[in-house]
């Protein structure tokens, strides 16, 4: 009956001790969830878009000795495609675009007032960009095209479409999914026009070259 007694008595104590040891034991590390992995984002893709903004430039008449300064606004559409490679920052592109244009300005000249006039502009371009993830700053040139129009008051005036130069930079930056926003800057020069002595009262060439500032927001398909 005693060695019953005590054998219960050294159970119960055993019993006992064992939480005790276990709540004594060190605790493991905490687990951390790893890290969530966003992907590059990659530009390669068709793109259409609004762009608008301001532009500033000169236009000599040679003929008469005189030039004006046109300025104005510019409004309208744009059409693209970008490729990048996988893994690669090089991002290449062609993009074309056509808007309705206010630029234009006028001077005194030989007793009238001769101005010189620009209702639509466009461009054809590559671009060259190097992607910091949602970033693009790029550089940009190729073909522009506009109509010149030469107006001498009391006469008819003269107007061509002609096809120059572009070069420019911009940076474009995605606002939310497919959606971006860029800033560009272009130099153009649409060349001249050949405003005769019938059209202008005397024979003289207008040229027109122009230094646009203009933002965009494309989507991406």
């Amino acid at each position: 009956m005693k060695r019953s007694l005590l054998a219960g008595l050294g159970l119960l104590a055993l019993a006992a001790a064992i939480p005790a040891q276990a709540a004594d034991l060190p605790r493991g590390m905490p687990y951390k969830a790893p890290a969530a992995y966003a992907p590059m984002y990659n530009w390669t893709g068709f793109y259409l878009g609004i762009q608008g903004g301001g532009a500033w430039g000169d236009s000599d008449w040679n003929g008469l000795a005189v030039s004006n300064s046109p300025s104005g606004g510019l409004i309208g559409g744009t059409a693209g495609y970008n490729w990048q490679g996988l893994g690669s920052p090089w991002v290449f592109g062609l993009e074309g675009d056509v808007a309705w244009s206010g630029v234009k300005d006028s001077t005194p000249c030989g007793g009238f007032t001769c101005e010189t006039k620009n209702e639509w502009f466009g461009t054809v371009r590559g671009r060259v960009g190097y992607a910091w993830d949602r970033w693009l700053p790029y550089v940009t040139g190729g073909v522009a095209f506009g109509d010149i129009k030469a107006n001498r008051t009391g006469f008819a005036g003269s107007s061509d479409t002609n096809a120059g130069w572009t070069v420019g930079a911009g940076v474009e930056g995605v606002i939310a999914g497919n959606w971006t926003a860029k800033l560009e800057y272009l130099h153009a020069d649409l060349g001249d026009t050949t405003c005769s002595a019938a059209a202008c009262g005397t024979a003289t060439n207008v040229d027109l070259s122009m230094n646009i500032v203009r933002a965009g927001v494309n989507y991406r398909f």
